[in-house]
């Protein structure tokens, strides 16, 4: 009976296990949460960060981790919690999901550049690189 009690759990963590990744060793729950990392670079390359768009939790808002690293490059970005990206393409980063820190237009290619405040100039381009 100890037996049939174990092979029954055995089959259950089995069984678990495989709910939450889909055979090719990636989760599910990383699936469902992609994370889109950007390279922050700075006045041409003057200094750049890592920054990592999570899951969107509302319509055009979404988590944000910034790098304790890119205070270098703007002080108190480093605050910025969420990005939202609004109708016109432009994106802004924020403490609170209101108030602006800083606020991104689409460049010319693949990427964003800053608009407000006006300095310092940053660029956010992908980056699938990890660290900073």
């Amino acid at each position: 009976m100890k037996t049939l009690s174990a092979l029954i759990a055995i089959a259950a963590l089995f069984g678990g296990a495989q709910l939450f990744h889909d055979g090719n060793g990636k989760s599910v729950a990383e699936e469902v949460t992609p994370t889109d990392t950007y390279r922050l670079v700075a006045n041409g390359d003057e200094g750049a960060c890592a920054v990592s768009r999570g899951a969107e939790i509302s319509d055009g808002l979404s988590l944000l981790t910034v790098a304790p690293t890119c205070r270098r490059l703007m002080p108190g970005i480093e605050r910025a919690k969420f990005w939202r990206e609004q109708n016109d393409g432009t994106v802004a980063f924020s403490a609170n999901g209101i108030d602006q820190i800083v606020t991104f237009s689409v460049a010319d290619g693949d990427g964003y550049e800053s608009y407000a405040p006006a300095t310092p100039l940053l660029s956010l381009a992908g980056d699938r690189r990890t660290g900073d």
